[in-house]
This record gives structure tokens, sequence and C-alpha cells, in this order.
């Protein structure tokens, strides 16, 4: 049909609720624009232009144009100008009324339909972001379809942005503005445009034309216009049908009257209006139904998100506001189905589309058959992972209860909503309160009986309540967690307020018919009663549930502050009561104390209510001295805090009777240490009870009172002189003397700072170093329980007196700092209690998890000291081996440390990981008796340990670029330590190791591969030729391909460069003799045969960087013709052939030329001033010397500047001593190495060490400084090189300006700025940009050593055309920048 445009045709079949396979779920749910594979729809449109499912388009409708008329008349492609003030614009500034705009545009469409229509589609394209233009001749002359896919082709992909998800105030109102336009436009056009069958047509036509798109943007614009158009479209159904309602109750009024009285022309007319309206309902029922066919049943499952929630969201509107029409299984299935899919917000927006429809008594009986088929999965989303979805769901059911009843929701499906009232989620916490009020507490199901005590007191309304309360407390087993749920139920029911109530059932008894409270249910009650008055008076959520910043409004502080005072007022009252009740229950007792800490202390005077007061401090005192539960004695403790507060008048009062208890107790005390230690006597049970007793009594109130006045530190000190004198004493009297002893240090230390005094420092200094050194000592002891309070209080104790002290004058001589005999215990300690297996599955499982909870708090002692900076990181070497053995029941602690370990020091901290590696290596090693099985699996998870290690440096390799080098260089020492001299070619017994440093490689920046390539190289010079087939060597080759992987890789080049190649343009190379040499650009990898120079040999050490790059380039080009170059076996031919050949020409040992310094043992840490002057060297170790103490932690500091491992890494070019079979060439004396807790330090030395300056008086650099003047840079200009003339590259193709090209490290031969490296300035290194050493006492000149042979030829020398026989070896120039074997 040439005047239709092709629109999808309707599937009219049905469909039954049990979902299809291809609609479960959406697999693609990324973030991409482009679908991956659109919906195939039919192309026919489903409507004929002269009439609704007609076939053909034989005869004109209504409208007589477009859409389903004819045609309009062929355009010329005549571009239209630009008129200011488009739709779009208009509706993104949102200045103007949509309104009054849309109604401008229905009264130009009257005028001029087309180009109305235009501006429309043209608005919708804009909207979608897509700067493409419709004109009118693609207007006339193009179906949509054409249109769509022209503007796709204009679509600006390079930006992933569009309108509706642009971020900002602008935007956002723009897409409200947006969905309002559409609305307002079927509004305003309902009574007459919205039925030409033209306007209607093409706006449905182009929408469903865009939602089939693969560019998301089309998708999403046009899905949300369609839907929202849809739901306009509703709302004029819903016109039509009530005016079709009165038009036909004035029509059936007028029927019934007598003929005589019948109007007949009204009738006629009434029946011409019902007709239309009819006709009308009818039109936009079909418009509906086409919209929901051909939009939502596709986009419903679109592969993005945000569609699927749009479409969700409107089908909830449409089904509230048109039941008839949508509230059916028919369309409810979709929302069923979609109750699965994977993204949060689409469920969110399933159950709240569903909420409202059960929320309408008139409309649940259409949803019954809906709930028996997705009724599980309803309740199934309640434990949903999102919490938003987890609450509506719990709502839903909610809606489904009060609806439905009983009848519809099992036992099982409740209890699964009620355990939600323990979630650490408030939401969902407080959603499933309001299903357990709703399901368990309903006002309705009382008797309307009044129930009375013994006494005859009336019981209030809440008490069944209460006691259902209790019960479900109970039942749930959740003991310790009845704050959770009284904060579930505080909103939502007033009985958590009922104080009165509750201590009726306490403390009243029972009346006729009723059933007295159990022990049990009395303790339940308490611990309910408990909460609820400390929820009330804080207004405080439980620790877990809510923000921990979160402020209250006044209204609320308001609240609670009468709140606080109602219980106060009546629990002044009841307290004493309930105390003298439960006086003798200790777990009821400890629970009642904790209600006086949360009084309104005032209203004791203001009340009159002094007697009660007298009351509790009496009955506090007698639950002291007849209680030793240490539960019991805290709260009394703290109960006396409270009551002492000085803010408050009854302070005097309170603190007469804590200091008589306190004397009570101390008089009792010393008595029972006069018994328990008097002369020749064995103290009997009652002696030892009555002092355990009376520390328990002591160490309670020691806690939140200061006792030191009573003189108690030399009868609890003796007590651990003699534990330690391993003088047989009773566990807990050990433990609770080391316990008070630590809290009266705290006490004085707390004076201290009050009250500054040198003589009382000292005395405190003393009891310090007493109380330290004793529980040294007792780490010692037999007992487990006596030594692991030792363990607590050494590692409190030392976080307390650590270095923070030395800032306060009064307290400086209190610093404490541990001598490495006493760390050595904590962390043998700490091994043999922490780190153990537990095999016996004969143990209660709350054993084991309570035996856990006390190992998890030994670790995280233990790991204050590392983060607190009190030992050093390298203490942590034992316990980082055992990260992956027990990752289940340490790995979030010992994760903890890690982090803030590379906050104190990154390469400390590195060198402390591959520390902890080299340990488990050494552990395998002897259970082996010396062999390594590297296929066992016990190495295995040493590398899965590294791995770990490497993971956790996370994606930045510049900020751990130090730290890395480190860790390769330490495992490299390791690695090749102990070789036997005798026996060079024997591979050394940790050689394995270096299959474990390979998980750190991918950590490594390309350029600093190739220094650690280097590194590892001039290590193994000594070491003869290597058989490839050699199973002792191959975790070398393993390590070695590693840090060559992917430096030959071919990278893809450009048509200019595929040009050069081809027609064979030539170039000049610059040899390293300084001639000038013709080069075409075809060359091949095997143009030459040539050995792979070894490590030592070949090319000279250091290189300039602008060789580097041009030879880079060269393989670049030569490798694009080469035949699978590079291959791992290739690679290890090649390189074992080289090697080979060199050793034999060098006489098997490379060292013997004496041109670097030897390396400096493992142990010690070089410095910078090995390659400078002796003055500026000495310099620098007193500034070290100044800013460091010798046993001291440093930060890093990225100001101070020294050299990094790198470069000490590539200006090492010496092996380590262990493989130095001749005496070692006299050295340049070097000053004393740096601590090991030297700090961390940048990447690249200080710009001054390179500019004439020194540490610590930086030149100020300037982007226009060349060169530093020199010997061989007289004027500060790049002097000519054996590579270069006039200082500058060759020109050439691939470098026709003669510049020099930037490199992996520079940057137009500049340094890049960086965090580590400001000023852009290139690092004195291996690979030194200009071909100069820098100057140091061995080269005071920075002239470039000669090589200890001859360097090899360059490329143009030994090049060959390929042969079968050499195809795929790798060329010796292809390694010579970084060496092989």
């Amino acid at each position: 049909m040439p005047g239709v445009r092709p629109r999808r045709a309707v599937q009219d079949n049905a469909q039954s609720m049990a979902e299809p396979a291809s609609e479960m779920s959406v697999d693609n749910d990324d973030d991409s624009d482009v679908e991956d594979s659109p919906v195939s729809k039919p192309a026919g449109r489903g409507r004929g232009k002269g009439g609704r499912g007609a076939a053909s388009g034989s005869k004109r409708g209504r409208g007589g144009g477009r859409g389903r008329g004819a045609r309009a008349a062929p355009v010329a492609p005549v571009e239209e100008e630009v008129e200011g003030g488009s739709l779009f614009e208009i509706v993104k500034a949102g200045r103007a009324s949509l309104q009054t705009v849309v109604d401008d545009w229905i009264e130009n469409y009257k005028s001029d339909r087309d180009g109305s229509l235009l501006e429309l589609i043209q608005f919708f394209i804009q909207c979608s972001g897509c700067k493409g233009k419709i004109t009118p001749y693609m207007y006339s002359n193009m179906e949509h379809a054409e249109i769509i896919r022209k503007m796709t082709e204009e679509f600006d992909e390079d930006s992933g942005d569009y309108p509706l998800i642009m971020t900002g105030p602008q935007w956002k109102k723009f897409k409200s503005n947006y969905v309002e336009f559409v609305q307002v436009l079927v509004r305003q056009c309902q009574y007459s445009v919205i039925y030409d069958q033209y306007m209607m047509d093409n706006i449905i036509s182009l929408l469903t034309g865009l939602t089939d798109s693969q560019v998301r943007a089309f998708r999403h614009t046009s899905t949300l216009a369609a839907m929202k158009l849809m739901t306009a479209l509703v709302d004029v159904a819903l016109n039509l049908s009530i005016n079709l309602d009165n038009t036909q109750r004035q029509y059936d009024s007028e029927r019934q009257k007598t003929k005589n009285k019948q109007a007949t022309e009204r009738l006629n007319l009434l029946l011409v209006k019902r007709q239309e309206l009819e006709e009308n309902q009818a039109e936009i029922r079909n418009m509906l139904t086409y919209i929901f066919k051909g939009v939502f049943v596709h986009r419903y499952r679109d592969t993005q998100a945000e569609i699927r929630s749009i479409c969700m969201k409107e089908i909830g509107v449409w089904m509230k506001k048109y039941p008839n029409m949508f509230l059916d299984d028919g369309y409810l299935k979709y929302v069923g189905w979609t109750l699965y899919d994977k993204v949060g917000d689409v469920r969110s927006g399933c159950l709240k589309a569903l909420y409202p429809l059960y929320d309408t008594t008139d409309l649940t009986h259409k949803l019954e058959y809906f709930t028996n088929r997705f009724k599980d999965r309803i309740v199934e989303m309640t434990l949903d992972k999102e919490t938003e979805v987890a609450v509506q769901g719990v709502k839903l059911v909610i809606s489904i209860l009060t609806s439905f009843g009983d009848a519809v929701l099992s036992d099982k499906d409740c209890e699964n909503v009620y355990e939600l009232v323990y979630s650490s989620h408030r939401q969902v916490a407080q959603a499933a309160g309001e299903f357990l009020n709703a399901k368990l507490f309903r006002h309705e199901d009382i008797e309307q009986s009044v129930m009375r005590t013994a006494k005859g007191k009336k019981r209030s309304p809440n008490t069944p309540l209460i006691r259902d309360l209790v019960q479900f407390f109970i039942e749930s087993e959740l003991h310790e967690h009845g704050a959770y749920l009284v904060d579930s139920l505080w909103d939502i029911n007033p009985m958590t307020k009922d104080w009165e109530c509750m201590t009726d059932l306490l403390l009243e008894e029972p009346g006729k018919g009723e059933e007295a409270l159990d022990d049990k249910q009395e303790t339940s009650l308490i611990e309910i009663m408990v909460c609820c008055v400390k929820q009330a008076a804080t207004g405080e959520s439980p620790v877990g549930r809510g923000s921990s910043k979160q402020k209250l409004t006044t209204k609320e502080k308001q609240s609670v502050q009468d709140d606080k005072t109602k219980l106060t007022e009546h629990y002044i009252v009841a307290l004493p009561q309930l105390l003298l009740k439960y006086l003798m229950d200790p777990e009821k007792v400890s629970n009642l104390l904790q209600i006086p800490q949360y009084f309104d202390l005032e209203i004791y005077t203001s009340s009159r209510q002094e007697k009660n007061l007298e009351a509790l401090l009496r009955y506090l005192h007698e639950i002291v001295e007849k209680h030793t539960d240490q539960e019991v004695l805290e709260m009394c403790s703290r109960c006396f805090e409270s009551l002492c507060d000085d803010s408050f008048a009854i302070a005097g009062k309170c603190d007469v009777a804590r200091k008589t208890l306190v004397d009570s107790l101390a008089v009792k005390f010393k008595e029972a240490m006069q018994d328990f230690f008097a002369e020749g006597e064995q103290p009997d049970e009652d002696e030892v009870y009555a002092l355990i007793a009376a520390l328990k009594r002591l160490y309670a109130f020691s806690c939140c009172h200061d006792l030191s006045s009573w003189e108690l530190w030399e009868d609890l000190f003796q007590v651990v002189r003699l534990a330690s004198e391993s003088v047989d004493l009773h566990d807990e009297i050990v433990c609770k003397a080391q316990k008070t002893l630590q809290m009266l240090l705290l006490w004085n230390l707390k004076k201290l700072d009050e009250v500054p005094s040198e003589d009382h420092a000292l005395t405190v200094r003393k009891y310090q170093v007493d109380l330290l050194k004793y529980c040294h000592q007792l780490l010692f002891h037999t007992s487990d329980k006596i030594s692991e309070e030792a363990y607590l209080t050494i590692c409190d104790s030392l976080v307390v007196y650590g270095k923070q002290l030395a800032e306060r004058e009064s307290q400086n001589v209190l610093v404490y700092d541990p001598d490495k005999s006493l760390q050595n215990r904590l962390t043998s300690f700490l091994m043999d209690k922490v780190f153990l297996e537990d095999d016996d599955d004969e143990v209660d499982e709350n054993i084991k998890i309570e035996e856990l909870h006390k190992r998890r708090n030994f670790l995280a002692c233990y790991c204050k000291l590392i983060v607190y900076n009190v030992i050093h990181i390298t203490a942590a070497a034992p316990m980082f081996k055992h990260y992956m053995k027990f990752y289940n029941d340490y790995g979030d602690i010992i994760k903890a440390t890690l982090s803030k370990s590379r906050e104190i020091n990154k390469v400390t901290t590195a060198k402390t990981l591959i520390t902890s590696l080299t340990q488990l290596f050494r552990e395998l090693q002897d259970e082996g008796n010396g062999m390594i099985d590297r296929s066992a699996d016990a190495f295995q998870s040493i590398k899965e340990l590294a791995r770990r290690f490497s993971l956790s440096f996370g994606l930045d390799q510049v900020k751990n670029r130090e730290a890395v080098a480190a860790m390769h260089r330490d495992g490299i020492l390791f690695s090749i330590a102990n070789v036997d001299l005798n026996d060079m070619s024997k591979a050394p017994p940790n050689i394995a190791f270096l299959e474990v440093l390979c998980e750190f490689t991918n950590k490594l920046m390309k350029q600093d591969k190739k220094t650690v390539l280097n590194y590892l190289d001039k290590q193994l010079a000594g070491v003869p030729p290597i058989q490839r087939n050699s199973d002792d060597w191959q975790a070398l080759f393993t390590y070695r391909n590693s840090l060559v992987q992917g430096e030959h890789e071919i990278h893809p080049i450009t048509l200019k460069q595929a040009a050069q190649k081809r027609y064979g343009k030539r170039r000049n190379v610059t040899n390293m003799d300084g001639t000038m040499t013709e080069e075409t650009s075809n060359h091949s990898w095997d143009h030459g045969q040539a050995a792979t120079p070894a490590p030592g040999l070949g090319m000279p050490q250091h290189q300039s960087t602008a060789y580097h790059a041009a030879t880079k380039r060269r393989r670049m080009d030569e490798e694009s013709n080469a035949s699978e170059p590079g291959s791992e076996v290739d690679f290890q031919e090649a390189s074992l052939s080289a090697y080979n050949h060199q050793y034999r020409q060098a006489g098997g040992d490379f060292r013997r030329q004496g041109d670097m310094p030897q390396l400096e043992p493992e142990t010690s840490e070089p410095s910078i001033s090995e390659y400078e002057s002796p003055q500026i060297a000495a310099q620098y170790a007193r500034q070290q010397h100044r800013m460091y103490e010798e046993a001291s932690q440093n930060i890093d500091d990225h100001s101070r500047s020294h050299p990094g491992v790198i470069q000490q890494m590539s200006q090492h070019s010496h092996p380590p001593p262990s493989l130095t079979p001749h005496p070692p060439q006299p050295l340049t004396p070097l000053p004393p190495p740096l601590t090991p807790q030297h700090p961390h330090t940048p990447m690249t030395p200080n710009p001054s060490h390179m500019m004439g300056g020194h540490q610590g008086h930086m030149i100020p650099h300037s982007h226009s400084h060349h060169m530093p003047q020199s010997p061989m840079t007289p004027h500060g200009v790049m002097s000519p090189s054996p590579m270069t003339s006039h200082g500058v590259m060759p020109q050439s193709p691939m470098n026709p300006h003669g510049v020099m090209s930037p490199s992996p490290m520079t940057s137009h031969g500049i340094m890049p700025q960086s965090p580590m490296n400001p000023h852009g300035v290139m690092s004195p290194s291996a690979m030194t940009s200009h071909g100069i050493m820098p100057p140091s006492p061995m080269n005071p000149h920075g002239v470039m050593s000669p090589a200890p042979l001859t360097p090899h030829p360059p490329h143009s020398h030994h090049m060959q055309p390929p042969t079968p026989q050499n195809r795929g070896q790798a060329h010796a120039s292809d390694y010579s920048t970084h060496g092989s074997y």
C-alpha cells in the first residue's frame, strides 16, 4: 500500500498464564546502547487505512490524509530553514505553559497537518538525543522505518548520554515536562483531533517503530512516550465510559416515559450520541490494544532495566484506572512473569503495581487466580537481597493477608515473614512488624470482658497482647535480640510504652481465670521491658540498625523527653519493688539494673522521691554484697556511675553510698588476702572463694570508678608477682588481679592528664614497667587462662602507652617501646593460640563459636599493635601467610590490617608479603626434605595466596610501582640464594619460588618489567648453559616469559605505514658507530643469523630512550611480516641457543669484567649515597639520621626523595656475593645503609639530583629549561650521539621531522608529569634518555662507560630472508634491549 506506513501486526492468539521459556527472564542486561538482536516482528500494520482491521487500502478513511488515508503530494527535496523555538527547546526550557504550547500546536495542525506532524515527529527524535533533522522531502517520500533508519545513521554514538538519563536539575525537569507534554497532547485532542485517523495513526506508528530500534536512546524515549500515551488514552476511555453511562441512563429514562411525553428528537439525539460514544470507545480500545501488543509485549522484556521498569509501572496504573479492560489474567501474567526479573528496580516496580490492586476491596475478586499462581514468589521476595524489594514484598503480603484473610497464607509463609523482625535493615524489620501486628496483635480478637488482678486492680487492654509478644519472643529463640523485636514494633503498636501493664504482670498476682507467668516468661518480659525503656529514653535504634549519625528533629526530641519523664515517674516507684522481688535472680536483676541509667534524675528531687532513692541505694548495696556474677556487679557499678553524676542534686547522697560500699569491699579484700596468704597454711575452698569474690567486686567497680585512693596496688601486684614466680594460684585470682591493676593504672594516667606532676608520672612509670614485666613472664605460664589474660593486658597497654603520649610533656615518660623478645613472644602466642585447626567434630557448636570469638579477639589485639605503629609491619608476616587458610575465620581482620599497613608504608608492606610467602615456601621445603613438587596442592596454595596478595594491590600501577618492584627484587634474591658454588649448572634450591613470583608480574609497569628482567639476568650471569628440558629451571623460564609477555606482539599499523611497508620506502638509520645505513621497511625477522645476546653482553647497559623507541618501531614493522613469532617454545629454543653460544664466547664466566660494583647483601638497603658525591652522601645520611629514629616506623612521605627500588635494580648490575666464585673487586666505601624502616619513596629521584642540587634544596623547575650544563653538554643542549646528528633523531618515514619520539616512559623525550614526578624530569636510570650516566663517585662526569664486550651490530647488518629452517625463530635484536638466556 503506497499510502500507508508499515506497522506491526497484532498477535491475536491468547497466551496462557504459564510464561514461555523465551520470556522468563532477560539474559542480556548490560548498559550498551544497542540491542544485540532486535525482536523480529511482522511487517504488517494490522489496521488498514480505510478502517481498523482492513486488509487492503482500497477505500479512504475518515481523515482522507496520511496514515489511513492517501499520501500527501510529494515535495521537492528543499531544506527547511531552522526555526527558532522548536518544541524540544520549549519543553526543555520549561518556561511556557505546556497546555498553551499544545493548544498552539493543535491550531497549527488544523491548518497544516503535515507541517505540524513533522514538527511533532522531530520533537520525539530530538528528545532521544539525536541531532538529525527530518526534512519535508524525507517526510513526504519516506516511510517511518526509512526515516528511523536515516536518523539512526546520524545518531551521535560517541556519547552514551541522552536527555532521559542525563543528570542535573535541568534534565530532571525535562523528563517530567516530556511526560506531561504527551499527556496534555492527548487530553487536549480527546474531543476531535484524536479521532481523525491521521494524527494518532502517525504518532503510534512512529513510536512503535522507534521502540523497535537497536539504539537504546530511541527505545527508551519512545517507550516512555508510548506508555504515557497509553495512560492518557486510558483516561480518555474512562471519560468516554462515564459519558456513555450517563447517555445510556438518559436514553433509558426517556424511553420509559409514555409516548405522549416522549421527545422523539431528544431520543434520536441521545441515540446518535450513544452511537458516537460507542464508536469512539471502540476506537480508543483498538488504540490501546495495538499499543499494548505492539510496544508493551516486546518492551516489558527489553535488555534495559529502566525500559522494563517503565512498562511495569504503567501497567499497574492501567489496571487500577481501567480494571474492566486490563485487570484480567491476560494482562496480569506479564506482571507475574516479571516478578522473577534479575534487576531489583524492576521487581520493585512489579510489587508497587500490585499493591494498590490488593488494597482496593472491589478488585480483589479478580486477583484470586493470580494470587494462587504467584503467591509463593511474592512471599519469597520478602527475603530479597534488595532492601526496597523486600519491604515492598512484605507490604504486599500484608495486603494479601488483609484481602483474603488467613486462608491464602500458610503457617510456613507467615513464619518466613515473622523472622524478618530481627533483620538488620530497619525498613524491612518494621514492615515485618506491621505484618506481625496484623497477624497476631489484633484488638478485635480480645474478649471484651474486663480482666482484674487478685487484688481487684483492672488490667490494661494490652495485657493479652504483651503475653502474646512474650510468647513470640520465647518461641523465636533469639533472646539476645530483644531490642530488635521492640524496634520493629515501636511505631506500630502502643503496647511497647504501656509501662504499667508490664509491671503489673510482674508484681501483681493473677486474678480469676488468669494464668501466672512462669520463670522463663518473667525473664523474657523483663528483657523486653528494659529494651522498651532504652528505646523510649534515647530515641535511638539498636546497634546495627539505622545510621549511627542520625539526628532527631525538634518534635522527636520533645517526644523522647516526654517518654523519658513518664517512664521515670513510673519506675522510680516500681523499680525498688522489682529489685526486692527478684533480688536473688542474677539474670533478672542484671536487666532491671539497666533502667536507672535512663532516668531523668531531676524527678527524684522535683517529685520528692528521696525515700525511693534511699530504697534503691540500699538494694544496690545488698545486691553487690550477695552476688558474685560479673554481669550483675558491672551493672551495679554503672548504676552508681549514673546516680553519682555531679550535675544532679542527688549526687552527694549517692556518692556517700558509693564510698561506703567501696570501703566495705576494700576491707573484705584485704581480709581475704591475709587469710589466703597466711603463713604455713594452705588456703581452703572458702578462702579461695572469698578472695575471688572480693577481686570480682573490685574489678567491676574499678571499671567505672577511681579506686586509686584506697591503696590497693601493692596487694594486687603481689598476686601477679607470685604467679610469675610459679606459685600455685587459682586462675581466676590471677586474671582478676591483672585486670584490676590495668584499670588502676589507667585511672592514674587520667589523673596525671588532669593534674600534671613529675613525681606522679615517675610513680606511674614504675607501676607500668613492673606490670608489663611480670605480664611478659606470665605469657609463659602453664595455665592457658592466665597466659591469655596476660596477652590481652600487654596488647592493650602497649596501645595506650604508645608514641602518642610523647606529644604531652607530662606523659612522655610513660611511652613504652616493646623490645624484640616481647614482640617475638606475642607473635608466638598468636601462632599457638589463634591459627589452629578445629578437627574435633564432637564439640558443641556454641562452644566452637565462643572459641572463635575469643581467637578473633586475640588476633584483633595483635593487629592493633601494627595498625597503631607499636610494632613493625614486618612482624605481621607470620600472620599474613595464614590469610587464605583461615580466610573464613579471620579474613576480614587480616584484610583490614593489610590495608592499614599499606597506608603506613607500601614498600615495607610489600616486603612483608614476600616474607610471608618465603616462610611458607621454606616450610614446604622442610616437609619435602628440600624438594619442591610444583604440582602439589601445598605449592598451589602458596600461588593462590600470592594471587590474592596481588589482587589487593588494585589497578593503580603507578601508586604501587615501588612496592611491586621491591617484591620482585626480594623474590629474585630469595630464589637464587644458596647456589652451589661447586656446580653452577645446578639450579638453586629456591628457584621454584619464581613461579610464585609470577603472580605479581601483571602489577609491574611495562618499563619496569624490562628493568626487573635485566636485574634477573644480571643475578644469573654466572650460570652455565641451561638445557631446555631441564625441569629444575622451568620456574625460571615461566617467570622470564611472564616478564617479556606482550613485548613482541603484532601491533596494528596505520594505512600510511602499510603503504610504506608495501612499496619498500627507504630510510636512513643511524648505526651505533655513527654511520648511516639505508634500510627498507619490509625487513623480515630472520634477515641475519645472530645469536641472542645474553645478560652483560651485546648491547650496552645504558642506551638512549630514543634508540629503544626507534628499535621498537622497526620491530613493529618487521614483525607484521613474520609468521607466529615469539611463541613460548621458539622463545626458549632461541634463548637457550643464544645463551649457550655467548657463554662459550665469553669463556663461561660473565662476572670477570669488574666494571660494576657488587650488590649489597640481602639484609641491607642500598642508598642513594652510592650514586652521589661523598659530600652529598654524608649530608644525606645525616638528614636521614635526624629525621628517623632507629627503631621507628616511617610513614610514606612523597615530599622527601631518595632512590626507589626500581632505580636500585636498574643501577645494580652485579651478581649477589653468593654467586661469585672469585674474590670480589674493590669497592668504593659506602655510607651506612638505611634502617629497614626507611620511608616509602617516590619512584623517581629528586630533580635536584639531576640539576646539580642536593636533597632538601631543589632548584625550581621550569618547562623552558634545557639539559643541565655539564662537561658533556656545556651549553645545556643535547649533544650529538652515535645515534643522532646534531642531537636530533634522523628523519625517517616513521619520524619525518627527526623529533625524538615518545616512548612508553616519555612524551617528547620528557618524563610525564605525575604525582610521583611533579616536574616531569627524567630520572637517571639504566634507561637514561640521553645515553649519559648519572654522576656518581665512580663516574663523576656521568660519561657512559664502554661495554665490556663489543656491542651487537645494528639490525641492518644481520638480516636475512625467512626460510623454512629459521621461520618463527626469535632474532637477536628482539631481546637486545632487555636481555635473554
